[in-house]
């Protein structure tokens, strides 16, 4: 997908190296529709240069910095020397990014797709993500839910999560912690198991009657769940220690998941008349 726009000034942009002059360079850029920024020799690179050829060649991809737009008079002036190696991989990486996002757009749609209904999901996609790529990896992360504000039908969202779901590698992390959990009475195994199921959010909480809790009567329940795009298990190390395991897409989800884990455990054990701590470290001297 290229943009029918201008780029802003201060805006990296990929580009591709289409003529060289001894006044300077001319770059195609490659995410903007007919547009082509000029490189001068001073911006091409710090201190003195004796020929533009020694650092650029021609059809040679390039990440130039956008110094000024004069739209009236079609021009874009472009920096090379402006932009650090760390800004250039990022760079590069992102329009990557967006060439993929581009074929899962054409997977999701077919490749007939008129350039209407394209560009009006599309449009959709970057007011909302300011990215195809960001829009379709949240559409693998979170579903249908991640799609929920942008405008989009349902036949929209449906394809795009379906075609996010099969193409799009998502980045995990992974945290881990430990919970001990005791309980010593009659069915204290049973009550472990409980907590153990409550950590793993299978289902129900169940709090058996006549609990440290005070409660009586009929077992009672309340409801729990891990969304489906967090994976979380729980393992058994050694008594009383269990390993509570959670892959998340960022390092806060999956500390809020791990906490969640721990504190639904905790609390099962501890309204039936058991104890139970959390802690992030294993106990070796429990090995």
């Amino acid at each position: 997908m290229k943009y029918s726009g201008w780029p802003e000034p201060g805006e990296l942009v990929v580009g591709r190296v289409d003529e060289i002059e001894d006044f300077g360079v001319f770059v195609d850029l490659l995410e903007y529709e007919d547009k082509r920024g000029l490189c001068h020799i001073s911006e091409v690179a710090s201190g003195w240069i004796k020929n533009v050829r020694d650092h650029v060649n021609t059809d040679q991809r390039v990440v130039a910095k956008v110094l000024d737009v004069d739209e009236s008079a079609q021009q874009i002036d472009l920096s090379l020397k402006d932009v650090n190696d760390h800004q250039r991989k990022e760079k590069i990486q992102e329009w990557k990014n967006e060439q993929k996002a581009d074929n899962w757009m054409e997977l999701a749609f077919g490749d007939d797709v008129s350039d209407e209904r394209y560009a009006a999901v599309a449009n959709a996609l970057l007011a909302e993500f300011n990215s195809l790529y960001k829009g379709f990896e949240a559409a693998a992360i979170h579903g249908t839910e991640a799609l929920r504000d942008v405008d989009l039908d349902d036949g929209e969202v449906e394809a795009i999560v379906e075609t996010a779901r099969e193409n799009v590698s998502v980045p995990y992390v992974t945290v881990t912690g430990y919970v001990d959990l005791e309980c010593p009475d009659s069915d204290g195994v049973d009550v472990v198991q409980d907590a153990l199921q409550a950590a793993e959010g299978n289902g129900e909480i169940p709090v058996r009657a006549g609990g440290a809790n005070g409660s009586s009567g009929d077992e009672q329940s309340e409801s729990s769940g891990v969304p489906e795009e967090i994976e979380l298990s729980v393992t058994y190390v050694g008594a009383p220690e269990y390993r509570i395991e959670v892959k998340a897409p960022d390092y806060k989800t999956a500390e809020d998941h791990l906490e969640q884990s721990a504190e639904r455990a905790v609390r099962v054990i501890g309204d039936n008349g058991g104890t139970g701590e959390f802690h992030r470290e294993r106990r070796e001297d429990e090995e």
